[in-house]
């Protein structure tokens, strides 16, 4: 019963999953996992006063994972709360393309993550590569707040640093992985996106601008910088870019080596290296 009308009244409100976030606020709520919420459920007075404080937001469209203050990705936990991009599982797509293009798990790769947000790219990365050494960089010193924790959180600080810079002033040294999920979304799609993004989510990490594109043209001169020869640079990029992306990586001396799909079907990784020659 109290499940049911959680999922009602968060239904009312428009929420596209009300049972399932039903759920998840309630074994928040309880301190346990979702996937102990069998059979009758015993609830004390507090527990139902967090739950109703939950649902309350989540009724405002406060996304999940601002409440919960975590997201899965990659089977690892990320603190994650205003200031910084949630988490997707597209976007697990890189660190895919990744394992395939460095198939040794042993390697000692030198690997940059330009827009580093909540570290859950790079985190993923390191925790696959042992011998891994790391670099976040992100404009947004709310984002590496929340990339701080993370790293600690994984244990990966002595193998990770966090800088606060632009791209275009970015002092690192050069990669063999470049990892970047970059603000791909057209100014004038952001009015249509869910409140729960829209209303929530730092509008840094959504609007590329005019055509979705800005922050590609930005990216592609610094990766052409800082990419070790036999590297590899792995892009997210937004529904219809397939093609747009990849020219614009091969106007400035890259060339694109695939165009993976997500599990959806959609083109959602570009991958890119240096042309041979190139200096």
């Amino acid at each position: 019963m109290l499940l049911g009308n959680a999922a009602l009244r968060l239904s009312v409100a428009g929420v596209d999953s009300p049972r399932l976030d039903a759920r998840i606020l309630l074994a928040h709520a309880l301190l346990v996992r979702p996937d102990a919420l069998v059979g009758n459920v015993e609830i004390t007075a507090d527990a139902l006063a967090r739950f109703e404080s939950f649902l309350a937001r989540r009724i405002l469209r406060e996304p999940v994972a601002y409440i919960t203050g975590t997201r899965e990705f990659w089977s690892l936990e990320f603190e994650v709360g205003p200031g910084v991009l949630i988490p997707r599982p597209e976007t697990e797509t890189l660190i895919e393309q990744v394992l395939e293009a460095f198939p040794d798990r042993s390697a000692a790769l030198d690997v940059i993550d330009l827009g580093v947000g909540s570290a859950c790219l790079l985190g993923a990365c390191l925790s696959e590569y042992p011998n891994a050494h790391g670099t976040g960089i992100d404009s947004s010193a709310n984002a590496l707040s929340w990339a701080r924790r993370n790293v600690d959180r994984l244990g990966l600080a002595g193998r990770c640093r966090l800088e606060l810079e632009s791209w275009g002033t970015i002092s690192a040294p050069m990669a063999d992985v470049i990892l970047s999920n970059p603000p791909y979304i057209r100014s004038k799609d952001i009015r249509s996106l869910a409140p729960d993004v829209r209303l929530y989510e730092p509008m840094s990490a959504l609007d590329g601008g005019e055509d979705g594109l800005d922050a590609f043209a930005a990216l592609a001169p610094v990766i052409g910088r800082l990419l070790r020869p036999e590297g590899r640079a792995f892009l997210e990029i937004g529904t219809g870019q397939e093609r747009d992306v990849p020219a614009i990586l091969e106007a400035n001396g890259l060339r694109v080596t695939e165009v993976a799909m997500d599990l959806a079907g959609i083109p959602r990784c570009v991958v890119t290296a240096r042309n041979p020659g190139n200096p």
